[in-house]
């Protein structure tokens, strides 16, 4: 994994928060604020992917294409077939 190094401002009580994280898990400052990232950068993916099926929604109950083959789910290729 590739590494880059990348200078952050954190207001007093952040640092301090985040200094007693890492104290508790064990880790370094480093490797809480790149867990925490990733926690945080994983949430906001989830909530945009969360966004734009609520965009689709509509028009997914309203399209009969985008409906089309619904009575076919569950069924084996097979027995489709």
């Amino acid at each position: 994994m590739n590494m880059y190094r990348a200078q952050i401002i954190l207001e007093k009580k952040q640092h301090e928060l985040l200094s007693r994280i890492a104290r508790e898990e064990g880790k370094s400052i480093s490797e809480t604020v790149r867990d925490l990232l990733e926690l945080a950068l994983r949430e906001r993916r989830r909530h945009q992917m969360e966004l734009a099926a609520q965009a689709l929604l509509e028009d997914y109950h309203s399209d009969p294409e985008l409906t089309a083959f619904t009575a076919l789910d569950g069924e084996d290729v097979q027995e489709a077939a």
